[in-house]
């Protein structure tokens, strides 16, 4: 396949304006720190995955490297205890935790009762002038409020994954993003800090791998507790140390007459919904949006795309019946305009994984530790029986591509996290918009699953509208319009072309195919 023919595909334009979102695009800031200025960080919901960005953000600190935890907020006092663990070895040993406001505070060494710096109302935090950037790693229905009204107090923002609870919450904050233009924010998807993915997509815009047509990544894990309920309940988690009225957020709101949670007679207080919140539609989407978005930020990266044009959802509740919402089981599958689909699957009940692969008409990515392979195809082949992978096919080249600079050994197992921080605080330093995963991205994402929610849960498959930026019910035209092209096309048998905004056919008809068409009053097409 030519150079040319690879450069006419609009599915690689989308590619490299994916790219080109990923890179350093210089803006001007009203507020641009000195190398060792510092820059005062405040906490907005320090539960239990807050706990590696304020370890992150101490050792900085401890470091001197002009940062500073200066407040932390959380609408439960907190608890530490010291409980037994066991390994996969067997071997029990003795863990330290801690979570919630006031250990939190003490963690980055804040006094616990100083009443302006340690607060339970988020509000009270951005009021802070100290208070430069804010992480947010509350429940996910109040991510997109706190984020808004961050960015409007003119504080970067570090906002955990998902980027919001809804997909017209992302479009929000796209826009107050977008209107608080010296305001830097990144969604926090640790494995956007692996170069892996931008170098694939570097390698698929130069046509290594033929058209992209097919992408699968997953998530599998197993747990006999049930997932999410290895979160642990206290006895210190009640009514007298937890504002449940704020932690519901039913007196808040992004949209006028939409509550960002129910009210308390809606959903009593319960320990369980408290610190094991992801099982339950109201404030999250189980493993749709705290998994499957990991996956799928960093796999539209590499293919190119953003938002899907059609999505799917199938599965269900087949074993973890603990009075959950959620599915342990489900299927996401997204087709794009590019010409291209995504599967993301899971199960919750069982470890055992799929391969990550990118496919393309002239070969395959497949993704390992520190890089990923390239194996090729040759479509000049006849087709056949379909292969099984009785043994692991030997790749025909090896791209490594890791974090530098960050380690396991330095920073543990926050090491991925630790190394998107790095180039977070760099941006907000040098005056660099752009994150590793900014909010135009995370929107994207979020997006794709949020569209596989909405389609388990109603038993439908969706349209995403562009220029009205809305979902809409899906109907016969994806097919009909796919079906119509290929009828079109296949009256020129052109080689590698393309119509309108379409990406073309790569596709070499033999000779023999010139036989064909329909024959009009008896009349043969080939004699003409």
């Amino acid at each position: 396949m030519s150079e040319s023919n690879v450069n006419r595909r609009v599915f690689l334009k989308g590619a490299a304006a994916g790219a080109a979102a990923l890179s350093m695009t210089a803006a001007s800031y009203s507020r641009v720190f000195k190398a060792n200025e510092r820059i005062g960080v405040g906490f907005v919901g320090v539960g239990g995955r807050c706990q590696a960005h304020l370890d992150i953000v101490a050792k900085l600190q401890k470091e001197n490297k002009g940062v500073a935890a200066v407040a932390v907020c959380d609408v439960w006092d907190g608890h530490e205890d010291d409980y037994e663990v066991v390994g996969k070895d067997g071997k029990k040993s003795t863990r330290h935790y801690g979570q919630g406001l006031k250990p939190s505070a003490k963690k980055v060494g804040l006094d616990p009762d100083d009443k302006k710096h340690v607060v339970k109302d988020y509000r009270e935090l951005l009021d802070l002038e100290e208070v430069d950037l804010v992480v947010i790693a509350t429940p996910d229905h109040w991510h997109a409020k706190v984020t808004i009204d961050a960015l409007n107090k003119k504080k970067h923002v570090y906002c955990e994954k998902p980027m919001t609870k809804t997909i017209e919450e992302a479009q929000a904050v796209v826009d107050a993003w977008n209107k608080n233009s010296s305001m830097v924010m990144t969604v926090g998807v640790q494995s956007m800090a692996d170069p892996t993915w931008l170098k694939a997509n570097e390698l698929i815009r130069e046509g290594r791998i033929g058209h992209v047509t097919q992408a699968q990544t997953s998530y599998y894990r197993n747990s006999n507790v049930g997932q999410w309920r290895y979160y642990r309940l206290y006895k210190e988690m009640n009514p007298q140390t937890i504002n449940w009225d704020m932690f519901l957020g039913h007196d808040f709101e992004v949209f006028k007459g939409q509550p960002l949670g129910p009210t308390a007679k809606d959903k009593p207080f319960d320990r369980a919904v408290f610190a094991q919140w992801r099982c339950y539609w109201p404030f999250g989407g189980g493993m749709f949006t705290d998994l499957f978005v990991h996956q799928t930020t960093h796999i539209i990266t590499a293919m190119g795309v953003r938002y899907p044009g059609r999505v799917a959802a199938g599965g269900g509740l087949y074993l973890e019946y603990d009075g959950r919402d959620v599915p342990d089981v489900t299927c996401i599958v997204a087709d794009y305009d590019e010409g291209c689909q995504l599967m993301v699957t899971a199960t919750m009940i069982n470890s055992y994984p799929i391969e990550e692969v990118i496919r393309g008409h002239l070969g395959t990515i497949k993704f390992v530790q520190d890089g990923f392979q390239i194996l090729k195809d040759d479509p000049s082949q006849q087709a056949g029986k379909p292969a099984r992978l009785e043994t692991t096919v030997k790749p025909d080249e090896t791209i490594q591509a890791k974090i530098e600079g960050y380690t396991r050994e330095e920073w543990g197992n926050n090491f991925d996290t630790a190394a998107l921080w790095g180039h977070f605080l760099d941006c907000i330093r040098s005056g660099k918009r752009e994150t590793l995963c900014p909010p135009d991205l995370g929107a994207a994402a979020f997006t794709t699953v949020a569209m596989g929610v909405k389609s388990y849960r109603e038993g439908k498959a969706f349209f995403w509208d562009k220029s009205g930026r809305k979902v809409t019910e899906a109907d016969a035209s994806w097919a009909s319009r796919l079906e119509k092209r290929s009828k079109e096309h296949g009256k020129t048998h052109e080689v590698a072309g393309y119509h309108g905004d379409q990406a073309g056919s790569e596709l070499v008809p033999p000779d023999y195919e010139k036989l064909g068409g329909p024959w009009t009053n008896g009349k043969d097409p080939a004699v003409g």
